[in-house]
């Protein structure tokens, strides 16, 4: 059975932030993403993983200015000291949560700029935050973002992001397949699974119900079937990552965790 995290971000939100560590901890996770660990100590949130037993396997590095609107640096030229910046702090981070994986958000393509310059950017950055994680010993993780839910994103699809991390070369570089934006934007899940896993370039699953975004099993997707398929292909390539709950609950979380308990 594939291994899942719970997204506490999006998970819980009927309790404090701190507190959801807990109620995940009694649902029955091992693990737990997030989006953004910086309105807490770093120390504090290691305290909540230890009391709870949990592994810290992803969080975001910071995106910019997330409530005026930006969705990441990385492609945005101009502003590499800031990406650079936000990035060592997101290391600092990572290694007091002992996080293997730092997630770094592509940014919104200004409209009067340049592909070649946007790609240029993008790379360049990207290049230097995996050489920074490496001698760390994390891994810098990059995801295509459906384009309903963040219009104007940079990075929309599998294809493309498999073919900068193939460019780029760094072997902590990789990509965090989210399987509710594949999707909405590109659909054929199972396929690019079985193209895309024994790369060695997945790093990281994400999970939610389409077109809703609700539990798996809710919508288009038959999640349980994917599951399987990540579990045929993971024992032909030894992968061990993670599959992290990005959903938003329909009816509270714990009532919501149904498919959870048939999966396992």
């Amino acid at each position: 059975m594939p291994r899942f995290a719970a997204n506490l971000s999006l998970l819980y939100n009927e309790h404090t932030f701190l507190e959801r560590f807990t109620a995940a901890a009694q649902d029955g996770f091992d693990a737990v993403e997030f989006l953004f660990p910086y309105a807490f100590e770093a120390k504090t949130l290691r305290q909540r993983l230890n009391d709870n037993g949990l592994t810290q396997v992803l969080f975001n590095a910071p995106p910019g200015n997330w409530d005026g609107g930006e969705r990441g640096l990385a492609c945005i030229a101009g502003r590499e000291n800031e990406f650079k910046s936000n990035f060592l702090q997101a290391l600092a981070y990572a290694e007091t949560l002992n996080c293997q994986r730092i997630h770094v958000m592509a940014g919104l393509a200004p409209k009067d700029v340049t592909l070649e310059l946007l790609k240029d950017t993008y790379q360049r950055n990207l290049a230097w935050a995996a050489e920074q994680a490496h001698a760390a010993g994390r891994d810098v993780l990059i995801e295509p973002i459906n384009t309903r839910d963040m219009p104007g994103y940079f990075l929309n699809y599998q294809s493309q992001a498999h073919h900068i991390v193939a460019q780029i070369g760094a072997p902590n570089l990789k990509v965090q397949m989210d399987l509710y934006h594949c999707q909405i934007m590109e659909g054929d899940v199972t396929t690019k699974i079985r193209q895309y896993l024994p790369t060695g370039r997945v790093g990281h699953f994400q999970i939610a119900g389409v077109p809703l975004r609700h539990e798996p099993n809710t919508g288009e997707l038959n999640d349980s079937h994917v599951f399987d398929v990540i579990d045929e292909v993971s024992a032909t390539c030894d992968w061990q990552g993670w599959i992290g709950c990005e959903y938003r609950p329909a009816h509270g979380t714990s009532a919501g965790l149904g498919w959870l308990n048939k999966a396992a």
